[in-house]
């Protein structure tokens, strides 16, 4: 199979669909849905959930966008396609659940495609999934890094499981905090650019982490949702929500694309947590369960 955008974004479109159907059902609320235009080309469908019976706030986004040059954060690495005319276009979410037992998830799709008169395209996927407890359950990271790499298995075997699963480690750490985001799960992008992996096998793989995404996530958030917090697991969700937000305007390749292209600001920073903290030089108490999460979930671990 050839470079087929009609393919890829019927695909696209039908994860969200398919996404948002399972959430709904989950969480008992409708998502509201908000089509945008893109001046200067393109647009999107934005699905969002606020104050539902599970998630604070829920956003599944479509964005099929396109440019007359490339933006800087796309050319930064690859400087010998500058001024080429772009498509870019991807499904991604990110889910903030009201109970502080049950972890945020993130998860994104995508697909770039660079072009130029007289010249072929040069088009490459990316994508992955990663899960931010609050507090750590060891059967629910098992889970979720299980599921990942179940996907991945299909295209390349352990090795190319092992180097999607070390890309997101790497991927997710907030550089100036010298800490992990969360737990892991995968990352890939780039995966086509250089001609090495047929098209079939790129989009392959990221078909098929697009499909395990309910399967990763909902069984986690069915064992938690039912289970009491107060005060202090609140508190600490909405301090730990802070190393989110730095992570997603600081080092984040999507929010950054999204702002440089001009997409539409409401839809890209719909991944940011509704209620969020930040405390001067806070220390977790010694053997506490918020103690735990740093010193045996945020370090790498093969959990699969």
């Amino acid at each position: 199979m050839d470079l087929d955008l009609g393919t890829i974004k019927d695909y696209f479109t039908g994860l969200q669909g398919r996404i948002v159907g399972g959430l709904e059902s989950f969480d008992g609320q409708p998502f509201r849905s908000d089509a945008w235009e893109r001046p200067g080309g393109g647009g999107g469908l934005t699905r969002v959930i606020e104050g539902g019976d599970f998630f604070e706030r829920g956003g599944v986004n479509f964005s099929h966008v396109m440019g007359a040059g490339m933006p800087a954060s796309a050319t930064a690495h690859r400087p010998e396609l500058a001024g080429r005319r772009f498509e870019a276009m991807g499904v991604s979410l990110v889910l903030h659940p009201r109970n502080p037992y049950c972890p945020t998830v993130h998860m994104n799709v995508r697909c770039f495609v660079a072009l130029a008169e007289g010249k072929a395209p040069v088009w490459w996927f990316g994508g992955g999934m990663d899960l931010t407890p609050y507090y750590a359950f060891e059967e629910d990271v098992r889970h979720f890094h299980a599921t990942c790499k179940a996907a991945v298995l299909p295209f390349g075997g352990e090795t190319e499981y092992r180097r999607l699963k070390e890309w997101c480690d790497d991927y997710f750490f907030l550089k100036h905090r010298n800490e992990a985001r969360g737990v892991g799960g995968l990352f890939f992008d780039d995966l086509g650019a250089d001609g090495s992996t047929p098209f079939d096998s790129a989009f392959g793989l990221t078909r098929s982490v697009g499909d395990a995404f309910l399967d990763a996530y909902l069984p986690i958030a069915a064992r938690r949702r039912e289970l009491p917090w107060g005060e202090r697991e609140r508190d600490f969700q909405a301090y730990r929500r802070g190393r989110y937000v730095e992570f997603n305007l600081v080092f984040d390749r999507g929010t950054l694309f999204g702002l440089q292209s001009g997409g539409r600001t409401e839809s890209i920073l719909m991944s940011m947590p509704p209620e969020v903290k930040w405390r001067y030089d806070w220390r977790p108490e010694p053997g506490s369960a918020e103690a735990r999460l740093q010193e045996e979930f945020l370090v790498p671990r093969d959990w699969a």
